[in-house]
């Protein structure tokens, strides 16, 4: 699926990939990753990326692959935030990211994804652009090039569904050859692979986390 084909998102139909890696026919590597986020709702996703993450909370997401985590630019609210981190993707290497992130209208055009969630087919949408360094190049608007991603919820019974796309190489003025040799396949899978466990992870303590901060705004559930 190439990125101007993400509008298919919006829907909750089967897609060609939904979970595994595909290298386009511009050198970029598109990967897929699927994720059960039980008892997760997409407003509690989307809630997450206001909150704000810091390094100790950024454990909690992944004590595997993340390492740091600060955030740019976030009193505003997500969009037009940067978060910085240093993390691994499925692999030993740390790497530095800077995840500018942007409104998911840009992609999906704001009608389609109002209808989109007014039919309860999508409950959540974070889009971003990634720079894959410490120091990425960045285009006229200074959103760091590398990689864009999107995150989009549908909610379920048992919680929602996530799906995860990123196109790796997005935005670098490299040949196709070029970024074959630039992200190799197996960053793809480490990628896939660390997708699928930080959301797992999340959906863990998501909820509760969720309720207790939120409880001024929304009456926590009564168990007994």
């Amino acid at each position: 699926m190439e990125l101007t084909e993400a509008h298919a998102l919006l829907r909750p139909d089967p897609l060609p990939l939904e979970m595994g890696i595909e290298r386009l026919p511009s050198g970029q590597l598109h990967v897929a990753a699927r994720t059960d986020m039980h008892s997760c709702k997409g407003r509690m996703f989307e809630w997450w990326f206001t909150f704000g993450p810091l390094t100790r909370e950024y454990s909690w997401w992944h004590p595997i692959d993340h390492v740091s985590s600060e955030w740019l630019d976030l009193e505003g609210g997500t969009v037009g935030s940067t978060h910085v981190v240093d993390e691994r993707l499925g692999a030993d290497e740390v790497l530095s990211l800077k995840i500018r992130f942007h409104d998911p209208a840009e992609i999906f055009g704001a009608a389609p994804l109002r209808e989109a969630r007014e039919r309860g087919d999508v409950t959540a949408a974070i889009c971003a652009n990634i720079g894959l360094s410490a120091d990425p190049p960045r285009d006229a608007e200074g959103r760091p090039l590398g990689a864009r991603l999107i995150h989009t919820a549908r909610d379920t019974p048992f919680g929602c569904v996530l799906r995860s796309n990123f196109w790796l190489g997005a935005g670098l003025p490299l040949s196709p050859a070029e970024l074959e040799a630039e992200i190799p396949d197996e960053v793809g899978l480490g990628l896939m692979k660390h997708a699928y466990t930080e959301f797992h992870y999340l959906s863990r303590f998501l909820p509760s986390l969720y309720i207790a901060e939120r409880r001024d705004e929304e009456a926590p559930p009564v168990l007994w």
